[in-house]
């Protein structure tokens, strides 16, 4: 069964760092673009960043700009955000997402969750001192 599986996340103080994990299961990810989203308590799930199938293009919303990195490793069919200078707002559930199949490789789609269409179980992310 095709499925992206997080991994990652956890307790965090403000001003340190997480990575977290999206690994493609029974399917081969280099063929979607990948986003990711974050819901933090109270709020609608906003996205956060996204990369293209060949990893060359990027995009993040101000609010994490400068602070999180998105990558990917295509021979291990898994993306990354590496989260730092996390603030307590950072705080929420977040998940990686799959584009429809076949997006040209350069590209990187709007952060909305309906241009995206395979979600993964999602990983819970807390920042406190």
């Amino acid at each position: 069964q095709a499925q992206l599986v997080q991994s990652g996340g956890g307790l965090a103080q403000p001003g340190g760092s997480l990575r977290l994990s999206c690994a493609a299961s029974a399917f081969t990810l280099d063929y979607y673009a990948v986003g990711w989203f974050r819901r933090a308590p109270g709020k609608e799930r906003e996205g956060v960043s996204c990369i293209s199938r060949d990893g060359l293009t990027t995009d993040y919303p101000e609010s994490v700009e400068g602070r999180f990195t998105v990558s990917r490793d295509n021979d291990k069919n898994t993306a990354y955000l590496h989260l730092t200078n996390l603030k307590p707002e950072d705080t929420g559930v977040y998940y990686c997402a799959i584009s429809g199949i076949g997006v040209s490789t350069r590209y990187c789609p709007p952060l909305l969750t309906q241009e995206y269409d395979t979600w993964g179980q999602g990983t819970q992310v807390t920042v406190t001192s």
